[in-house]
């Protein structure tokens, strides 16, 4: 899976206007993360048509990074995202994002991101989904 981290300054409309955008390329926005750091805003999407999306973004104002991300299955209930991450801090793996993309029948789906995710997978993979 991939996933899209938009970085710009952070002001009044700003997701509108890119919702707009990807609206207008035909590009549903799937989950959307958005976060104010100062005067910066960090925005992470997936969406169902990644190729029209960053097609998109290129010709727009808005700096765009494209990375992979894994998506995981863990019981959607107390300490669960606690052990998930504890298997990251053991193998001394740094999350790039986390995003928690819904969940469905007792279970959590979430995205994650890192700077290895061949070893990352690894790691996962007896939760990983997909």
């Amino acid at each position: 899976m991939k996933q899209i981290t938009i970085i710009h300054q952070d002001r009044p409309g700003l997701l509108s206007d890119i919702s707009d955008l990807l609206g207008a390329a035909g590009v549903n926005i799937e989950s959307i993360e958005a976060e104010s750091v100062d005067a910066t805003a960090v925005i992470t999407l997936i969406v169902d048509k990644y190729d029209e999306a960053l097609r998109a973004l290129t010709v727009s104002p808005f700096n765009a990074i494209s990375e992979d991300a894994m998506v995981v299955r863990v019981p959607d209930k107390p300490g669960e995202l606690a052990l998930l991450m504890k298997r990251f801090k053991d193998a001394n793996i740094s999350l790039r994002s986390l995003v928690i993309l819904k969940h469905d029948a007792g279970h959590a789906f979430v995205a994650l991101s890192t700077h290895n995710n061949l070893e990352s997978q690894n790691l996962v993979r007896d939760i990983l989904v997909g």
